[in-house]
This record gives C-alpha cells, structure tokens and sequence, in this order.
C-alpha cells in the first residue's frame, strides 16, 4: 500500500525484454540502500506497485509481466526517463494522500498543461474503465501522485497542479501527448460497485 506522496525521482537504467512479451526494468532509485530495499518488496515506480527482485546498491531491478504492460504507459519506458518513486508504507507512517494501491486501472493521454496560478492544470483523457469513478473533488492517483480531481468531463479530467508537486514529481514536466498512469480511489470504486 502506498500514500500517493512521492518523495523521491528515480532514472530508467536499462529496459530490457523478457521472456513472452513482459521486460526486465532496473531503476536507480534515490535512498534505497537507506530504506533497506530487498528481493520481495514492493515499490512504486510512477504508480505501478512492482516486486524488487534483485538490487545493486541503489539499482533496483523488477520483472514487468504482459498484465502489467498493457494496463500501464510502463510499456514506453526508455533509458534515462525520471519516474516517481514511492517506497511501500511501514505501519505507523504518516497517511499523507490517500489509498494508492499500485494497481494501475489504465493509461491516459496528457491533453493539456496549462500554466495557473504559481502551479498548472493538467488535462488527461479519462479511459472508459474510470469514467464512473472520476468525480470532481474526488481523488484519483496520476503516475501514483495522489491529487485531487479539480473538473471532470465524459471523456477527460483535470488536476491542478501545486508548485511542491511540479518541482517534487514528474507531472510538472509532462507534455501533451504522453501517456499517465492512472489508478481510481479505490474508496470510489468500493461505493460505486456496492
């Protein structure tokens, strides 16, 4: 489980294919020799919870299965690219966001980023699948940032963007065209299916 706070940038150090169509990712990941990463945790890399299975000092390797490739823009991942990275809440950390899982629901297409204010408003597309979970003042995760739902329309939502999130996690440098990952609250999900 993670809070959906990103504290730390990490860098794309190899993507490499795997067998059946899956790949091999390693990341160098800030402070993870401090936060005594092992083979079997879980970290979040731009919102997608994926399971250590090798670390050299602050390289953390991860094994992406097809699954994951195709619900997530984890399948565009290239050498050198800055990711946010989330290690997994300990019992009795702060709960700073909200529930992120890191059970990506989908990608979606950045619209739009326009500057407002000292921080911006991003507009992505919002795939079918999420459409009944996005609602404005609802929460939902964007490449595992938790933020707040400032519109919404039938095919696209928007955040507003704070100068803290711009300058500590990828969003601020976003373009037009890229893809986001995308999670729902899983609170909204819950009522919404009940």
């Amino acid at each position: 489980m993670f809070s959906g706070i990103i504290s730390f940038n990490g860098t794309v150090e190899d993507v490499a294919p795997a067998a059946a169509g899956g790949l091999r990712l390693r990341v160098r990941c800030e402070n993870a020799s401090d936060e005594d990463v092992e083979p079997k945790d879980s970290i979040a890399i731009n919102g997608v919870c994926l399971t250590v299975t090798a670390i050299d000092h602050n390289v953390v390797a991860f094994d992406v299965v097809p699954e994951t490739l195709a619900r997530s823009a984890l399948c565009g991942a290239r050498k050198g690219d800055v990711v946010n990275v989330e290690y997994a809440l300990r019992a009795g950390d702060r709960m700073g966001g909200h529930f992120v899982y890191g059970h990506v629901d989908a990608a979606g297409k950045v619209l739009a980023i326009v500057p407002e204010g000292q921080g911006a408003r991003l507009r992505i597309e919002l795939p079918h699948n999420l459409r009944p979970f996005v609602r404005e003042k609802g929460f939902v995760s964007v490449d595992g940032v938790s933020v707040t739902v400032a519109a919404a329309g039938s095919h696209w939502f928007e955040v507003a963007l704070i100068p803290e999130t711009m300058a500590r996690t990828t969003l601020g440098r976003r373009a037009a065209g890229e893809l986001v990952n995308l999670e729902a609250d899983p609170i909204a999900r819950y009522a919404v299916q009940l």
